[in-house]
């Protein structure tokens, strides 16, 4: 199964930073911080991310 970026996912999902980050009840300063450096989310908003993002866990590539 391809794996993609959460930036990606983000962008597949058509949602903008700034809509991402309230959908995830964070800054768009952490978003974006996330983003550069996948390996830093907390595991309770990769989960939000998922379901907001709707893809499954398997297809987001963390570095």
């Amino acid at each position: 199964m391809p794996q993609i970026s959460i930036k990606a996912a983000r962008v597949n999902a058509g949602l903008t930073q700034k809509q991402a980050a309230e959908k995830l009840g964070i800054s768009d300063q952490t978003l974006s911080h996330y983003e550069k450096n996948s390996g830093l989310v907390k595991q309770a908003t990769l989960e939000k991310m998922y379901s907001i993002y709707k893809i499954d866990k398997k297809q987001i590539f963390l570095k």
